[in-house]
């Protein structure tokens, strides 16, 4: 049976979360609140679920390019090899720059600088619109004359590194804070202080910002460093996390007249979008709860929800090359509401049960082609009609389980 090992990505870097969780309650440190964690791993997991429909085009795109458009035709060796890891890291940290300085590149980059965390959940706050816009910069690889197959493995080598760069549990480097990026030097980027924005872009090397003037060294007393946005979030809805400033940015399109001044705003910066837009449209779309359930059941079910999601992740992934289309579409669907889900739990909403309801849907859709004789479909009609007759009834039962 043909497997795809690179489902063990998820056990390998959950390891390393909860080493590090580990690592901090010795520390007597608090650098893991549930909710941030929880909402920060939802992001991973759908970034790492649709990357499984888009990887095979974005290796389309370079080995196109390369075949018809390549300037030199570069051959894998030592020289090679380093080249290419040093394009990829210079194409990084201006795709990184850029991300923080045009709005458009903005809305899609501004998700992994949401958590008011600062450890190893927050590196899985990728989006699926940031790796689309990334491979966008890295198609200037291929059309060098770095192959495919050389630039999809330096790639996933290169990606490895910024996940150990987000934390707290290690400190200075000695020499080391001189070429590499450091968690010292990321600890830096991901700060809202006004005197660390846009400071230390590169993802593996530090050489860039030293040389572009980029560069900010983390001050002695690292507590005093603030992690998110300059205007907190104060929402763990998946899809207003993954949404809000793509709406800003277009509400402040739609105000601003004439077509000129538009291509301004999409292309100008993040601070020239005026904060009232985003309070105006929390105001509509996005009601604060007045409940607040922290028990130990109701950690217990999202915790549950997450582990679950996760469990059908991997399997998902490692079974890649076997699951029909059908299920595959219907699987990551029931992962994508799941994930709406549980940033709805976190945000105390009531309307959760008709995710519920969802979910149990296509986990029926997902039964339907097995189920082979007409008993069958009768149980089935019959609970949906017990479902639409109680459906207030086990709401109720449902919220009051749920939040107390």
């Amino acid at each position: 049976m043909e497997l795809n090992w690179m489902a063990l990505a998820v056990p390998f870097f959950l390891f390393f979360m909860g080493l590090e969780y580990v690592i901090s309650k010795w520390q007597k440190k608090d650098y893991f609140k549930f909710n941030n964690s929880v909402a920060n791993i939802n992001v991973g997991i759908a970034e790492r679920l649709l990357d499984t429909f888009t990887v095979g085009a974005f290796y389309f795109v370079y080995d196109y390019i390369h075949q018809h458009y390549a300037l030199f035709d570069l051959k894998p060796g030592v020289v090679g090899w380093v080249a290419l890891f040093l394009a990829t890291d210079l194409v990084w940290y201006w795709y990184h720059r850029l991300a923080h300085e045009v709005n458009l590149f903005w809305s899609a980059h501004v998700v992994h600088h949401q958590s008011e965390d600062f450890n190893y959940t927050t590196s899985a706050r990728i989006t699926v619109f940031q790796a689309i816009i990334r491979t966008g910069f890295w198609t200037i690889l291929p059309l060098i004359g770095f192959p495919a197959g050389m630039i999809s493995t330096m790639l996933i080598l290169h990606g490895l590194y910024p996940f150990f760069i987000h934390t707290r549990t290690i400190g200075k480097l000695g020499w080391l804070e001189y070429i590499l990026v450091t968690p010292s030097h990321h600890r830096v980027h991901h700060a809202s202080n006004p005197e660390y924005l846009d400071k230390n872009y590169g993802d593996v090397l530090i050489i860039w910002d030293r040389l572009f003037g980029t560069f900010a060294e983390e001050k002695e007393d690292a507590n005093e460093l603030v992690y998110g946005l300059t205007k907190p979030l104060e929402s763990h809805s998946f899809l207003w996390q993954q949404f809000h400033f793509m709406m800003e940015l277009a509400e402040t399109v739609r105000r601003t007249p004439g077509f000129m001044a538009k291509l301004n705003v999409l292309f100008g910066r993040p601070d020239d979008i005026d904060p009232e837009v985003r309070s105006q449209l929390e105001k509509r779309f996005l009601s604060r709860s007045s409940v607040h359930a922290t028990s130990r059941r109701f950690r217990g079910y999202v915790l549950g929800q997450l582990i679950g999601i996760l469990a059908i992740l991997f399997v998902f992934l490692l079974l890649e090359n076997h699951i029909p289309l059908y299920n595959q579409v219907l699987i990551s669907l029931f992962i994508i509401i799941t994930l709406v889900n549980c940033g709805a739990l976190l945000e105390q909403r009531n309307w959760v049960f008709y995710l519920e309801i969802s979910r149990v849907s296509f986990l029926v859709l997902m039964m339907i082609p097995y189920l082979n004789n007409p008993l069958s479909f009768s149980a089935l009609f019959i609970g949906s009609l017990l479902l639409w007759a109680y459906f207030s009834n086990l709401q109720k039962r449902y919220l009051r389980l749920v939040y107390g």
